[in-house]
């Protein structure tokens, strides 16, 4: 390797949207426009059926020499999409000449682009769909396991296992929304020329009829491309289709990193050893650190944040895009259009896929969530005992300072990595247990119980994403 190449070309996404994004994909999509659009031309009379079998037949020939020659053509004429239709028309003697008539580059361009980004969002949708059912079976498998809550990364209360993944999962079901409805309001430019007034075309359509320039005639040409092609188009365009589509597109891919970057976050935060309750799956011959043996760290958790932080800053350029398209149109957004729309799609499909290994392998250590139970938990569990002593006849605030000072006392020797001795403390005083007994106190101070509704939700919100993904659970 002597020269550069996009770490996206070989490190990150997988094969098949790597697929989608070559050059050779694009410039099949081109030339399946050009086919299309005579296919139609030819219905109306405007060329002959021995001019499109012609184009239909060297369609597929997108090659290496093919390119080769398309790039020759551009060396020379500054023009990638004319450079390809002169290497297309080139392998046809027959129906070379009629290519692209009444056409504009963007007539080409941007209907490939919106069937690129349809095909590029089915498989974003499909791996997403797979990450969400693999999610939710962790919830699933989870719901009941009690774990500290953290607020202000301080403990707070309980909650379970399941419901904190829940949290992830109830994000990334909105992302599916997301992009099913971004994907399902795609639509192409249509064939509207050079300035989206299809004037060109009523042109073509004109002189087939051997009449004035109908306008029903150039529409039902663009009709007819359009079905062939299985694509909407917007109504009204310029030379393009709305730039705003793209920042659409962009928005939903970074919803979907930025659900990625904060379980990620969460995990990277949970597998310090400090905390130590989640860690993500390590293999038997990884290395650490190329200095310190003992290490574990997280790095596809790391990798999920540094990724997600790329693809959350690219809509902005979209957005550029879409608001510098001055007038009936701009060049300026090419040459980025060019890396951020496969950039985009290509990291959002390699977090799907870390992120897929991760929960699917996610590690919880048992001892560490219950230690951290009970080194916190007892705190939570006042309030219950605060409820129970007050509903026995004892005075409300005076509790709430009796209890406060054993808190306090309790965590000074949690602090110096004593053992938590609230428990004992409380069951211990006279003033307290006037008013319940030591063994119900000591179970209402057993924090396991204090999750509330918790697994009920995580396993109601885990069924519905099941079904919503079109799989039974798997609830163990």
């Amino acid at each position: 390797m002597t020269t550069y190449q996009s770490p996206f070309s070989h490190r990150y996404g997988s094969d098949a949207m790597r697929a989608i994004w070559s050059e050779r994909h694009k410039r099949l999509l081109w030339r399946r426009v050009w086919v299309a659009l005579a296919e139609a031309q030819c219905e109306l009379g405007i060329i002959s059926p021995a001019q499109v079998d012609d184009l239909r037949a060297h369609m597929g020939e997108v090659t290496e020499a093919s390119i080769a020659r398309a790039l020759e053509i551009e060396h020379e004429i500054q023009h990638d999409l004319m450079a390809e239709l002169r290497a297309y028309a080139e392998q046809c003697p027959v129906g070379g000449g009629i290519i692209h008539l009444g056409a504009t580059s963007m007539d080409i361009e941007d209907n490939a682009d919106a069937l690129r980004l349809r095909q590029a969002l089915d498989l974003v949708r499909a791996s997403l769909a797979d990450l969400i059912r693999t999610l939710a079976d962790q919830v699933l498998r989870h719901a009941d396991l009690p774990t500290m809550g953290f607020t202000h990364l301080q403990p707070a209360e309980p909650t379970t296992v399941g419901y904190r993944l829940a949290q992830y999962l109830q994000d990334l079901m909105m992302d599916l929304d997301e992009v099913e409805r971004v994907r399902n309001g795609l639509r192409g430019k249509g064939f509207k020329g050079a300035v989206g007034t299809s004037a060109s075309y009523a042109e073509v359509a004109g002189q087939s009829a051997a009449e004035s320039p109908s306008a029903s005639g150039h529409q039902l040409l663009e009709q007819r491309v359009l079905a062939k092609l299985g694509l909407d188009a917007f109504p009204v365009t310029t030379q393009t289709y709305p730039r705003k589509q793209d920042w659409l597109v962009m928005n939903a891919l970074a919803g979907i990193a930025q659900s990625l970057y904060k379980f990620a976050f969460d995990l990277r935060v949970l597998q310090s050893p400090p905390v130590g309750e989640w860690s993500e799956p390590f293999g038997a011959r990884q290395v650490g650190s190329s200095a310190m043996p003992f290490k574990r760290n997280p790095i596809n958790a790391e990798k999920v944040d540094s990724l997600a932080r790329l693809v959350a800053a690219l809509p902005r350029v979209a957005w550029d895009n879409a608001a510098h398209s001055l007038l009936e149109r701009t060049l300026d957004d090419s040459a980025n259009r060019r890396a951020v729309l496969p950039e985009a799609f290509l990291a959002t499909d390699e977090l799907l896929a870390v992120a897929l290994r991760v929960i699917a392998g996610l590690q919880l250590n048992r001892t560490q969530i219950e230690r951290n139970m009970q080194t916190y938990g007892p705190f939570a569990a006042t309030e219950r005992l605060l409820v129970a002593v007050t509903r026995a006849g004892a005075n409300r605030q005076e509790m709430h300072e009796r209890i406060r000072q054993h808190c306090l006392a309790a965590w000074a020797s949690v602090s110096v990595g004593e053992p938590n001795p609230l428990v004992t403390s409380l069951c211990a005083d006279a003033q307290i247990t006037r008013y319940i007994a030591p063994e119900a106190a000591r179970a209402l101070l057993d924090a396991g119980g204090y999750v509330g509704d918790a697994p009920q939700r995580a396993r109601a919100l885990a069924h519905a994403a099941l079904a919503r993904c079109h799989r039974p659970s798997s609830e163990r």
